[in-house]
């Protein structure tokens, strides 16, 4: 009998593999089969390749889950305009809400992300989630992130682990229920040696943990890049990096969430196509994502929240 197995920080899931096929079988009679339309194809056979992925996604919409249409995005900048006014009783900040503002540079988005952080520690909202890491994390739509959660994005472009790792403290007063951190491609960009990320990987863990000892935090992986396709403005950069150097990066952070004892999201699989690069209808750029990349993001976070995390804290 076939098991995928699931590693988190609490336990190890055994799940029977006839259950999911099952539940396909039934799926082709289920009204959940138009949503499927919302995606394209080869996100089901990335999903076929991680096989847990493809079978809980399944269960999500049989459960009647509707996940939420794509809509356009702005490419990633380095600089970014707002008119937010932080509030106690205003909505938590997101970067849809951006807007157009004075032009900001790192200190001022520092600073800006530091009160959105204390307008969530306020407010303490419940199922407060939180994106940590760079302008991937950033630019991720409001419309697209589950609803069932609220969100703090602590994301700035051009953001490095070791930027990250020096204002990790912006949230330390937030209680949030779960912590998603994507960071290491600027630093591979930069020339950043791969033992240096990790490292900082693993001190950006070891910190979350300390402050946020009830927090379920989530390592997700980097993504690939797509090489000759890519426009880029640093294109240059981007072909001096090989894709299977990322890859290898986040197998290594893999190791390292286990052993830290927080969960892994694989998300490079489900971006990359057969060559390992970037599949250019999911970017704006061969390195940014656009609408129908983050929509498929989205759907891994549900996937992952229904099926891995909210059932550990009920355990």
């Amino acid at each position: 009998m076939a098991f995928y197995l699931v590693r988190n920080k609490r336990s190890v899931k055994r799940v029977d593999k006839r259950r999911f096929r099952s539940a396909t079988h039934f799926f082709k009679f289920s009204p959940a089969l138009l949503r499927l339309r919302l995606l394209p194809g080869w996100v089901f056979l990335s999903l076929a390749a991680n096989g847990f992925l493809l079978a809980v996604l399944l269960l999500l919409l049989l459960r009647g889950s509707n996940p939420t249409t794509a809509s356009p995005v702005p490419a990633s900048t380095t600089t970014i305009t707002t008119s937010v006014s932080l509030t106690a009783s205003s909505p938590l900040p997101s970067s849809s809400s951006l807007g157009p503002r004075h032009q900001l540079n790192y200190q001022q988005w520092v600073d800006l992300l530091a009160q959105e952080a204390e307008v969530a520690a306020e407010r303490n909202p419940d199922r407060l989630s939180i994106l940590a890491g760079d302008s991937i994390s950033l630019w991720f739509p409001e419309n697209e992130l589950p609803p069932e959660r609220h969100w703090l994005n602590q994301g700035i472009s051009g953001e490095t682990s070791f930027g990250l790792l020096k204002r990790l403290d912006l949230f330390d007063q937030t209680q949030p229920e779960t912590i998603f951190v994507m960071i290491g491609i600027n630093d591979l960009l930069r020339g950043t040696e791969a033992q240096v990320i990790l490292d900082n990987q693993q001190e950006i863990i070891r910190y979350l943990q300390e402050i946020h000892p009830q927090a379920q935090i989530v390592v997700q992986s980097m993504l690939p890049h797509a090489g000759e396709k890519a426009t880029w403005e640093g294109r240059d950069r981007l072909l001096d990096l090989s894709n299977s150097d990322i890859r290898e990066l986040n197998q290594e952070l893999e190791a390292i969430a286990k052993q830290e004892g927080v969960y892994f999201l694989d998300l490079y699989s489900l971006f990359a196509n057969s060559k390992g690069n970037l599949r250019m209808e999911v970017s704006t750029d061969g390195l940014h994502l656009n609408s129908q990349g983050y929509h498929v993001w989205s759907i891994a976070l549900q996937v992952y929240s229904r099926e891995v995390l909210e059932p550990d804290l009920r355990e």
